[in-house]
């Protein structure tokens, strides 16, 4: 009996520390999802530079989960490597945006803006 309750609460942690990871991405996603909404509409460049350093510590945040879809993957599969690529590429292009901000290049900041929803929406596809 003690042998099964050890075996059942060892099961529950793991997947709850399961979920938790889970949790993490999402937020990383949501904290990338407010931050380029505010890029989009500001018009004040340190707001912009905030909300792309938030972006930037999310992406960076997201390398250290897996999406479920990639749950499973060894961490040197071409799939895992192919994830890591696509937040390199979301966080090089966050990198162009806020140096155009730093420069007070609003206009350019939020053409080069749309390059970081085109990243999106290729990795969704990918990941989602």
């Amino acid at each position: 009996m003690r042998k099964h309750l050890i075996a059942m609460l060892s099961l529950s942690l793991l997947f709850s520390s399961a979920s938790v990871f889970a949790a993490d991405l999402e937020q990383d996603m949501d904290t990338l999802k407010d931050g380029l909404s505010v890029v989009k509409k500001t018009s004040d460049a340190q707001e912009m530079q905030t909300a792309l350093g938030k972006m930037r510590a999310a992406a960076e945040d997201a390398k250290k989960s897996t999406p479920e879809k990639l749950e499973g993957k060894a961490a040197d599969s071409a799939e895992i490597k192919d994830y890591h690529a696509g937040l390199n590429s979301l966080i090089a292009q966050i990198e162009v945006v806020d140096q155009l901000a730093k420069a007070n290049k609003l206009d350019a900041a939020k053409s080069e803006a749309k390059k970081l929803e085109d990243i999106r929406n290729t990795n969704h596809k990918k990941f989602r």
